[in-house]
């Protein structure tokens, strides 16, 4: 089979696994994921990934759901596609998973209490307690929510979150 054959059978088993009855429909999506990844569609691929595990998902097969799904996400966070990203976003999180889209706009993922602990993390060197004090907050409390921000933003220390924080808020690191 040639590349323009495996073009022409895409549109064909994406439509049958969308018709077909639950006995039926995993084996398409399958097929029309195997065609696509023969000839390269990636907007394409990510697409039938995303409307497979969301079939998956509705089959309360969420944990089956999650890996295809976070690669759809992936796949459209790289490629710009916000609409489908934020689909696949919201798959993720009906399976109780949460993704974040990476680059400019990361802290609009933080709530608004892990985004002012995260404030005052990156405007200076506050301890938990110190930060607790002026949250009217137990220190407790802002090590859970500062636990959270570093998963959110990928950090893994507070030296990063401040110049993940900074960039993400446009202030040069070395200006604080």
């Amino acid at each position: 089979m040639d590349r323009s054959e495996t073009v022409d059978l895409y549109p064909l088993a994406r439509s049958r696994a969308l018709l077909a009855d639950d006995d039926h429909a995993e084996t398409e999506h399958r097929l029309a994921i195997e065609h696509l990844k023969r000839c390269r569609l990636v907007p394409d691929l990510a697409r039938t990934h995303l409307v497979y595990r969301e079939w998956l998902r509705r089959q309360h097969r969420r944990r089956d759901a999650r890996d295809q799904l976070r690669r759809a996400f992936e796949m459209f966070d790289e490629m710009g596609m916000k609409a489908f990203a934020a689909r696949a976003q919201a798959e993720l999180h009906a399976t109780g998973e949460r993704a974040r889209p990476r680059g400019p706009g990361t802290l609009e993922v933080l709530t608004p209490q892990e985004a002012q602990i995260a404030r005052l993390v990156a405007a200076g060197h506050l301890s938990d307690r110190e930060i607790a004090a002026r949250l009217f907050i137990s220190a407790s409390t802002v090590e859970y929510h500062l636990h959270k921000v570093f998963r959110k933003l990928g950090v893994t220390s507070r030296v990063q979150l401040v110049g993940t924080f900074l960039e993400q808020e446009g202030t040069p690191a070395g200006r604080r």
